[in-house]
């Protein structure tokens, strides 16, 4: 007899998708149609290795199992560095992460909660989380995410495209934007106008006085400061035409972007669109430059996402 009958309910069957960051791990519990179970988050013990964070994430999966009452049946990770995607293993990392680099992540996770686990470089999860909600038309697009540095990835064909060192779409590392110096020791890069760092060391540049955050520069753009407004105009022309360069080459016809930098978009849209309309792509085709919609759940949900790709053959999606 079922067991709801007699006033007993059956417990959910979930997938936990859990996003790791240097400050902290964030994590989102579905059912098998996608509703989310519970969420809730940790902080993250990035200076204590490899084996303390698989610990904290899966610590955190299995609390938000039990607080649905759900049977954890697979879990995706959306993590920062760059992923062995066959392996799951984390190849390189900032010197944020104590050893995380050379650390087997998804093997780790998988002794501890004894399910599929499936790993992915967190701006690529980001981008599988947009593509899974409001742009699941979208079989060819760029992500980027505009955060503390400036992440890339790309879906070709409805598949992501990892490439074969794992850095497929890395577009916050291309050259010829500025003459400033990256955080990587090299000059020019997208990062060194369009990362929520950048945005501040800019306007510190321009205006004198202490580094603000992204956040309070955007503030001052809005209130009329005028160098505050030349930053942002600055990191709009250069997002619009690092997409431009991307849809020429790969022929893409949408770009998402998100990260925090993102929320200001009312300040980078008026030089995206400028921009485009001087430097669009050579198909003639307009290219859609436009911000991401799942905010903090993208990477969670796009780790979701990545697992049930892994569990699902593609012509059964």
């Amino acid at each position: 007899m079922d067991a709801r009958n007699q006033g007993t309910a059956l417990p959910a069957e979930g997938i936990v998708g859990i996003d790791i960051g240097g400050t902290k791990i964030a994590g989102l519990l579905v059912d098998g149609q996608g509703v989310v179970l519970a969420r809730g988050s940790v902080p993250a013990p990035a200076s204590e290795g490899g084996a303390a964070m698989a610990d904290a994430a899966a610590g955190l999966a299995r609390d938000l199992a039990g607080r649905a009452r759900a049977t954890l049946v697979a879990a995706g990770v959306g993590a920062a560095g760059v992923i062995d995607h066959e392996t799951g293993a984390v190849r390189a990392a900032s010197a944020t992460f104590a050893g995380w680099a050379g650390f087997p992540l998804a093997e780790e996770l998988a002794s501890r909660l004894s399910v599929p686990v499936s790993v992915e470089n967190d701006v690529n999860a980001f981008l599988l989380g947009e593509v899974a909600g409001a742009y699941r038309a979208e079989q060819d697009v760029l992500g980027i995410m505009l955060g503390t540095g400036v992440g890339g990835a790309v879906i070709i064909a409805g598949e992501l495209r990892h490439g074969p060192n794992g850095a497929a779409g890395e577009i916050g590392h291309t050259p010829g934007y500025s003459d400033l110096v990256c955080t990587c020791g090299q000059t020019g890069h997208l990062e060194t106008l369009a990362s929520g760092t950048s945005i501040g060391l800019r306007y510190a540049s321009r205006a004198g006085g202490a580094v603000l955050d992204a956040r309070a520069v955007a503030n001052l753009a809005r209130s009329g400061d005028a160098d505050a407004t030349a930053v942002f105009r600055a990191a709009g022309r250069a997002v619009a035409l690092a997409c431009a360069s991307a849809a020429t080459l790969l022929d893409l016809p949408r770009a998402i972007v998100g990260g925090g930098v993102a929320e200001a978009w009312d300040l980078l849209e008026p030089a995206i669109e400028e921009t485009l309309r001087t430097d669009a792509p050579v198909s003639g085709l307009p290219l859609r430059i436009t911000p991401a919609t799942r905010g903090t759940d993208a990477v969670a949900l796009g780790a979701i996402e990545s697992v049930r790709r892994a569990l699902t053959p593609a012509g059964a999606r």
